[in-house]
């Protein structure tokens, strides 16, 4: 099977947007400590090049949810099938997402993370799933 791979952003370009990116959080959260919570597993390359280009302290950690299964169409059910290591209550959370298809699972997380009474309301860097259409 032959497939055509369209290059959107070159490696220069992405390197200046995640540079952009680390600057951009550095200066919102300044004097802070900033807790980047990573959704296993697309998103852990991407996120830890973005902590080494923020300037402010940062820690992460990791989560793996799932609506899919043993399927590749999201389904209803939401499972945790990793959880954070560290509690988040009082913490300025951002949430480092790769690829959101129905946005089901995604609205589970942010919800149960809210839940456990981080400082802030959680933003999210993330890139919606490209169109498989053509």
């Amino acid at each position: 099977m032959s497939e055509t791979v369209q290059v959107l952003l070159n490696e220069q370009e992405v390197n200046e947007r995640i540079a952009a990116l680390g600057k951009q959080i550095s200066e919102d959260y300044a004097g802070k400590q900033v807790h980047l919570i990573c959704v296993l597993k697309g998103g852990v390359f991407f996120m830890c090049e973005l902590a080494k280009r923020i300037t402010i302290p940062v820690s992460m950690d990791f989560m793996s949810v799932s609506s899919y299964g043993n399927d590749t169409k999201s389904s209803v059910v939401v499972k945790i099938v990793k959880d954070l290591d560290e509690a988040i209550e009082g913490k300025d959370v951002l949430v480092v997402e790769d690829i959101i298809d129905s946005g089901r699972t995604l609205s589970y997380l942010l919800e149960n993370l809210r839940n456990r009474k981080p400082k802030n309301r959680i933003p999210l860097w993330r890139r919606e799933k490209p169109s498989t259409t053509g």
